[in-house]
């Protein structure tokens, strides 16, 4: 962007927005609130909801969701075209969250498929949203659920993301945000440095019998060692849960995993020759 088109944008601002851009700037902040500004200025909360309006009219916010805005940087050009990390992003449209689900398993390289959504946990209902060709989907999990993250540094901030154990748990939890059964019996065997232990008390901690099935059985088909394998198998439900939710009825049952078994072992192996 030349000297005469950064005057030219200047220009167009007034005292007040370019001293809230500089200020904010100056804390090397991304993401910021309509309080936020009101602080960095010292305006009331009308005037500061004024000037987030009018700086987003002029493409120097672009809003993420009601009063939370993205900072525009000069090197975004003059049509304004610059996005931050999903993963930051997705950290301001809900409070408490955690990347999971497959995301957090392409975070940890569990999968080789990069995922178009991100997803998240948070502990109430959040809408989805698509922002810059992206879309966010949050799943809401009960208290009993919320648990297992950690806060990782990304693009220079502050995100909670799953450990490579509670995402797992999670996809078991919830196959369908992760692709199908068989992204998670990718995530187990690429899972080389896992802690089968924690994993196990995740699971029993969470209280879903189907995940806990889904688990073992896979482990087992891989030859992977659950080290509380038989305190596993107590938490088994007794009706016969789907190992794949996202697929239909057909298959065989088993009574030893209580599982209705609707993906292929054939499918499975060839899940494993490509590890």
């Amino acid at each position: 962007m030349g000297t005469n088109s950064i005057e030219n944008i200047k220009s167009g601002l007034s005292k007040r927005e370019a001293l809230a851009l500089t200020r904010l700037a100056a804390q090397n902040r991304t993401i910021i609130t309509i309080e936020d500004i009101a602080e960095a200025i010292d305006v009331s909360h009308s005037v500061a909801k004024k000037i987030a309006s009018n700086l987003a009219r002029k493409k120097w916010l672009d809003r993420l969701k009601r009063g939370t805005y993205l900072i525009v940087p000069l090197e975004a050009g003059e049509k304004g075209e610059y996005t931050e990390h999903e993963y930051v992003i997705a950290s301001h449209l809900a409070s408490p969250m955690y990347i999971s689900y497959w995301s957090a398993l392409n975070y940890y390289s569990l999968t080789e498929q990069v995922p178009l959504t991100v997803y998240a946990a948070a502990t109430e209902q959040v809408p989805t949203r698509e922002i810059h060709g992206v879309e966010y989907r949050f799943v809401a999990l009960s208290e009993r659920k919320f648990f297992g993250y950690e806060p990782v540094a990304v693009g220079g901030q502050t995100v909670n993301v799953a450990s490579a154990e509670k995402a797992i748990a999670d996809c078991a939890d919830h196959p369908e945000y992760c692709g199908g059964i068989l992204e998670l019996a990718k995530a187990l065997q690429n899972a080389s440095e896992l802690d089968t232990a924690k994993l196990g008390t995740y699971l029993m901690r969470m209280g879903n019998g189907a995940a806990v099935k889904r688990v073992v059985y896979l482990a087992d088909f891989y030859d992977i060692e659950l080290e509380n394998r038989s305190e596993l198998e107590d938490e088994f439900t007794t009706g016969y849960s789907k190992l794949d939710p996202t697929r239909g009825d057909e298959g065989t049952h088993t009574r030893k995993y209580r599982l209705l078994c609707n993906v292929s072992e054939s499918e499975l192996r060839r899940v494993g020759e490509i590890q």
